[in-house]
């Protein structure tokens, strides 16, 4: 199995591509899904380790909302660090979210998200 990675996941990809570039340059490896029926796909591939999830709420009208790809990815990994960013459903956060999750609301510095995921891994390794 290769290194853990962080799935970031966006259907706007200049958004997603900025996460990513600020998450690889901050030093973790990165895999994008444009979709949440990719980003699914990837977690029922069962093939990879992963690191977090990054993900956007609305994933266009075809797809799975964030929400649902991050309780997904939590059956994957009950602790796993999950981050997202959204411009309008930040107010479902409380609802929708899973525990231990952060809400960016858009617009955002990309450097937040590395903040971010490096609050959620720390609290992750104090935890253990």
């Amino acid at each position: 199995m290769s290194e853990p990675c962080v799935l970031v996941v966006d259907d706007e990809p200049l958004v997603g591509d900025l996460i990513r570039e600020a998450l690889e340059t901050a030093g973790y490896a990165v895999v994008s899904a444009d979709s949440g029926v990719e980003a699914l796909a990837l977690l029922a591939s069962g093939g990879r380790a992963w690191a977090a999830l990054v993900t956007d709420i609305n994933l266009g009208s075809a797809s799975p909302l964030g929400w649902e790809v991050a309780r997904r990815a939590r059956s994957v990994s009950a602790s796993l660090p999950v981050i997202y960013v959204s411009g309008d459903s930040s107010h479902d956060w409380a609802v929708q979210g899973v525990p231990m999750s952060i809400m960016i609301s858009k617009p955002f510095t990309p450097s937040r998200v590395v903040v971010a995921l490096a609050d959620l891994l720390n609290a992750k390794t104090r935890d253990l």
